[in-house]
């Protein structure tokens, strides 16, 4: 799984719009807080509003606002949306999977399945607001704790 940019870009757009929650940004605000470009962000934030994480208003005081609430919003299920499959290859995809020639008796699938699975596990335990109050997922020896972790 490799995130782009564009998934990267969204996922600022949303938190720029968590902390902001329940006000209407316009995308020049958003772009001056995420440092990414007014052209960029429109289509990352269409994006968005198709698959409902964000709603617009038009007119003078338009722009951008979160459309679920900020523990509704599934980092995991974002990035799936706008990237696919967390898997680092085909043959361990869950929901895009591709088969491989040498995939009978291969010894390196265990190693990606587990990487997924890994991946998966963070993601989908990580919501927006998570993100937002700096409460992050962490694998403590076989269970995933949350802390609150101070920059």
């Amino acid at each position: 799984m490799k995130v782009s940019s564009k998934g990267e870009y969204a996922l600022r757009a949303l938190l720029v719009l968590g902390q902001h929650h329940g006000n209407v940004l316009s995308i020049q605000e958003i772009s001056d807080k995420t440092l990414v470009t007014v052209h960029y962000l429109e289509q990352i934030l269409l994006q968005l509003k198709k698959l409902g994480y964000v709603s617009s208003k038009r007119g003078v005081k338009g722009g951008y606002f979160l459309e679920k609430a900020t523990d509704e919003v599934n980092i995991g299920e974002v990035i799936r949306d706008l990237e696919g499959p967390l898997s680092p290859m085909a043959c361990a995809s869950i929901t895009k999977y591709e088969p491989c020639p040498l995939e009978e008796g291969c010894q390196l699938k265990p190693l990606w399945s587990l990487v997924r699975d890994t991946i998966a596990f963070v993601l989908e335990r990580t919501t927006l607001e998570d993100l937002l109050e700096n409460r992050l997922p962490f694998i403590k020896g076989d269970e995933l704790d949350v802390i609150k972790r101070s920059y």
